[in-house]
């Protein structure tokens, strides 16, 4: 058995890969969700030449599984793992960075009470700092996601492929807008994950911790479980909205200086879409992004503590 002063000061490096690797066997079990929860928010938007004549989007309207049965059946079953590639370069950085974030702001900035607890503000801060953190840093593989999910749609429309691949689509976005285009959409996006995180991290933590302080429940795969089937919903309650924007906006089509020509910014695309289609249209894909969210944090949380106990590194 290791000392607790040597497992406790492990190598912030470690911590890093260790979020890095659980985050990416997530993302591959639960990503023909973020798939079909891609293409159901981009359903409804304006597009030219595609208006009734209210002036609203004249557009067919399909559930989740009905999008996913959908993308099956006109693209191929593979194509609901089309975005993978940049999804799990986007989760290296991003939960990696967040969750070695929150961990040294909870355990050396912020601190803990004297009983070892973490109030439940400093959490939400700490969730919502390293979420935004993480966020900004991996924006540009998420602007590359989500311009690969709608590929396979663009070419059911008759539409040329924006992109050919991921090093494709890095090139080009940074060709058409420079090094600032890799960041469009940036806002909404740290703005949600900042917001998930507020419901992610802050929840898990808050509940596993009381879990061990209030009931007989051990620092086990029951009480990992527990907490991280709270932390998904709390997530996808609160990250839902901002999800829709950041969506929108990274899917817009650009002009030559990389201005979005549908929406000037993330306020903007919010009024358009919710006087367009309704209050809850902000909520476009919530069944989906719940249904990830749930197994996504459910597997992130588990294979997480349980590599961080195989490795040595103490329970988060």
């Amino acid at each position: 058995m290791r000392p607790v002063q040597e497992i406790s000061q492990w190598p912030k490096v470690s911590k890093f890969t260790v979020s890095a690797c659980a985050a990416s066997v997530a993302e591959l079990v639960t990503f023909p969700l973020d798939l079909t929860k891609t293409r159901l928010q981009i359903q409804g938007e304006y597009a030219p030449g595609k208006l009734s004549k209210s002036g609203t989007a004249n557009t067919v309207y399909r559930g989740m599984l009905s999008t996913a049965v959908g993308i099956v059946r006109e693209e191929g079953p593979l194509k609901l793992w089309q975005g993978a590639t940049p999804a799990i370069y986007r989760h290296i950085v991003y939960s990696g960075g967040r969750m070695l974030a929150y961990e040294q702001l909870r355990d050396f900035v912020l601190g803990k009470s004297e009983d070892g607890s973490f109030p439940l503000w400093k959490a939400a801060f700490g969730g919502m700092v390293s979420g935004a953190l993480g966020q900004f840093l991996a924006s540009p593989t998420d602007l590359v996601k989500v311009q690969m999910q709608m590929e396979g749609k663009r070419r059911l429309e008759g539409k040329p492929p924006r992109v050919h691949g991921v090093i494709h689509a890095f090139v080009k976005i940074a060709k058409e807008g420079g090094i600032r285009g890799l960041w469009a959409g940036w806002v909404p996006n740290v703005q949600r994950a900042a917001l998930v995180n507020l419901g992610d991290l802050t929840t898990y933590d808050s509940v596993k911790h009381f879990l061990l302080r209030n009931t007989s429940i051990g620092d086990n795969c029951l009480c990992h479980g527990l907490a991280s089937t709270c932390s998904g919903l709390v997530a996808a309650m609160m990250g839902t909205p901002a999800d829709v924007v950041k969506t929108r906006i990274m899917n817009q089509p650009r002009d030559s200086n990389g201005r979005g020509l549908l929406y000037k910014s993330s306020i903007d695309c919010l009024v358009q879409s919710v006087r367009a289609e309704g209050l809850l249209t902000l909520y476009k894909g919530f069944v989906p992004t719940w249904l990830r969210m749930a197994p996504w944090s459910m597997t992130f949380w588990l294979t997480f503590e349980q590599i961080r106990r195989a490795v040595g590194i103490s329970s988060f």
